[in-house]
C-alpha cells in the first residue's frame, strides 16, 4: 500500500495578477510533490485561490464588477500558472466554492458549539492589505510594514471573536513537542515567542451591511467570516472534510508552504482553530522568505512586482524554476533582478546542465558510435553517486532547494573537471580504451537527470529521451540511484542544445 503525501500552498489573493512571490511558493510546493510521487507516495498536492474579503470586494467596486465576476477572471489567471510553470497539483480550490462554503460553515458551528466563539463591541487598527488587526508596536508611523502605502483604517463594530487566548499553552506544548512542527527554527522560534507574550482573541466576522462578500455566519444573517477565518478552512475542505471523512483522513494531517508573512495565521491561528474543532494539527509548516527587488518587499500592493508569465515567455519554465530554487536561498529572502537571472542561467543551465550533456553525448556518438559501451567492472563511482544521493535528499527534507540545486551544479562542475583531466580525445588518437571513461560520464548524466526530476521536469525528461530511458521505464526513486542503470548498448540520441546563449 503506497504511503500518502499531502502538501498545500496558501491561497493567494485574487485582488491581482500572480508575481514571482507566489512562483516561489508553489514551484517550492511542486518539487516536493514531484519528488514524492518519484519515491512511489500517493500525492494530493492542493492550491487555489481566496476570494472573500475586503480588498477583494473594493477592487470588484473600482472595476465596476460583481464579486463573483471579478473573482472567476483571477481565478484563471492563478490556475493558468499551472503551464506555465510546470505544475503538477491535483487540487485547484476555490474559496467561493459552494463545498468550502458548507465546509467553513460547519467548521464555525463546531467552534461555536466548543465555545470558541462569542460576540462583542471592539475598536482596532486595521490593515487591509494584510487583512489583519495591527498593534501599535507593529506599525511604523502609523504605517503597516508590509503595506506602507496603505492607510490604517479604523474599526468600531459588533463582530464574532475567536478565543485565540484560550490555546496559548496547547500550542506552547504542541511547539515543544514537535521541535520541526515550524521549519526553519528561526520561524518557530519567532512563533514560540509571539505565543509566549500571550494571545488576544481575534474577530472571525464583519458585518453584512459593511462588507456583504463573504460567507455567511451560520445562524446570524447580519455577518459574513472575515476572511482568514474562511480561508484556512481550505486545506482540509479540499480534501473532503467534513463530507468524505475517509478521503481527508487519509490525506490529513499535511504540509504547508507558506511565506513569512503568513507566520501567525498558518502556524498558530490555523493550529488553534483545529484544536477548537477537534481535528489534528498540521504535520508540518515550511516558512520561506520574500522576493524582494532592490532590497524592497515584492508587493501586489506595493506595485513592484515581476510577472512569472513574463520571465517564462523571456526564458522559458525551466530556467524560471531553476533560478527561483537555486539562486535564492529558501530560508531567507533573495533578490530577483534581470542582471542576476542572466549570470545564473548562464553559468548553470548554459555553461553547466547543457554544456555537460551536449559534451557528454557529443563523445559517446564520436567514440563510441552513439552507442553506450561497456560498463567497467570495477564500480569506483558507487560511492561518490551514495554521498551525492545522500547529500541531495537531505536538502529537499530540510526544504533546502538552494543547497539541492548546489549539489547538482558542483557534481556537474566535478564532472567537467573529471574530462577535463582524462581528455579522452588524446586517448583515442594513442589508440587506448576511453569506455570505462564514457561509460563512467553517460551514467554521471543519467544520475542528473534524475536529480532534475523534480525541479526543471521538461529538461530532465529531454535528457533522459536522449538517454534512451523512459519516465514509464523508470523503477524505484531510490532503485534509480544505485550505479549502473545506464544498459550498455543502448543507443544514444542527441538532440537540440537545451538551453540557448542569451542574446546580448
Amino acid at each position: 500500500m503506497k504511503e500518502n503525501y499531502y502538501i498545500t500552498t496558501t491561497l493567494p489573493y485574487v485582488n491581482a495578477k500572480p508575481h514571482i512571490g507566489f512562483a516561489l511558493e508553489i514551484i517550492e510546493a511542486d518539487v516536493l510533490a514531484r519528488y514524492h510521487r518519484l519515491l512511489q507516495e500517493d500525492v494530493v498536492f492542493n492550491t487555489g485561490t481566496d476570494e472573500h474579503g475586503i480588498k477583494i470586494y473594493r477592487k470588484a467596486e473600482e472595476e465596476g464588477k460583481e464579486p463573483q465576476a471579478y473573482v472567476d477572471e483571477y481565478a484563471a489567471k492563478f490556475d493558468a500558472l499551472r503551464y506555465s510553470l510546470s505544475l503538477s497539483y491535483t487540487n485547484f480550490i476555490r474559496t467561493t466554492d459552494e463545498h468550502h462554503v458548507k465546509a467553513a460553515q460547519e467548521f464555525w458551528t463546531k467552534c461555536y458549539e466548543n465555545g470558541d466563539i462569542y460576540k462583542k463591541n471592539y475598536k482596532i487598527k486595521y490593515c487591509v492589505g494584510c487583512e489583519l488587526e495591527k498593534t501599535d508596536s507593529e506599525l511604523e508611523d502609523d504605517k503597516c510594514s508590509f503595506h506602507p502605502n496603505l492607510e490604517i483604517e479604523l474599526i468600531d463594530e459588533e463582530n464574532y471573536f475567536f478565543r485565540f487566548s484560550k490555546y496559548q499553552d496547547a500550542l506552547l506544548k504542541l511547539y515543544k513537542e514537535r521541535p520541526d512542527f515550524v521549519m526553519p527554527k528561526n520561524r518557530l522560534l519567532e512563533i514560540k515567542n509571539f505565543v509566549e507574550n500571550g494571545l488576544q482573541d481575534f474577530s472571525i466576522s464583519r458585518l453584512k451591511e459593511k462588507m456583504p462578500w463573504g460567507v455567511p455566519v451560520p445562524n446570524d444573517e447580519d455577518h459574513v467570516m472575515y476572511v482568514w477565518f474562511d480561508a484556512l478552512v481550505n486545506y482540509i475542505s479540499t480534501i473532503g472534510w467534513p463530507d468524505n471523512l475517509e478521503q481527508y483522513e487519509s490525506a490529513w494531517p499535511g504540509i504547508q508552504v507558506a511565506g513569512k508573512d503568513n507566520l501567525r495565521q498558518q502556524s498558530a491561528m490555523w493550529q488553534a482553530m483545529l484544536m477548537s474543532a477537534g481535528l489534528p494539527p498540521s504535520k508540518q509548516i515550511f516558512i520561506h522568505g520574500f522576493i524582494q527587488s532592490g532590497g524592497q518587499k515584492m508587493s501586489k500592493t506595493l506595485g513592484n512586482v515581476v510577472d512569472p508569465f513574463g520571465e517564462v515567455e523571456k526564458y522559458g519554465t525551466d530556467a524560471v524554476r531553476f533560478y527561483l530554487l537555486g539562486a535564492i536561498n529558501a530560508h531567507r529572502d533573495g533578490d530577483y533582478s534581470t542582471e542576476a537571472f542572466e549570470e545564473f542561467y548562464t553559468a548553470h543551465l548554459v555553461n553547466g546542465i547543457g554544456n555537460f550533456t551536449s559534451r557528454v553525448l557529443s563523445m559517446i556518438e564520436k567514440y563510441s558510435d552513439g552507442v553506450v559501451p561497456a560498463a567497467p567492472e570495477r564500480k569506483r563511482s558507487s560511492r561518490p553517486i551514495f554521498e551525492f544521493w545522500e547529500d541531495y535528499t537531505k536538502a529537499l527534507e530540510n526544504y533546502q532547494f538552494h543547497v539541492a540545486v548546489d549539489i547538482i551544479n558542483k557534481y556537474i562542475a566535478s564532472q567537467d573537471t573529471y574530462i577535463s583531466e582524462h581528455k579522452p580525445w588524446e586517448m583515442v588518437k594513442k589508440g587506448e580504451d576511453v569506455s570505462e571513461i564514457l561509460y563512467c560520464i553517460v551514467e554521471r548524466l543519467r544520475h542528473i537527470a534524475l536529480a532534475l526530476l523534480p525541479i526543471i521536469p521538461s529538461t530532465a525528461e529531454k535528457i533522459l529521451h536522449q538517454l534512451g530511458i523512459s519516465l514509464d521505464s523508470l523503477e524505484s526513486f531510490y532503485d534509480e540511484q544505485n550505479w549502473g542503470g545506464m544498459k550498455p548498448g543502448s543507443e544514444i540520441k542527441k538532440g537540440e542544445i537545451l538551453f540557448p546563449r542569451l542574446e546580448k
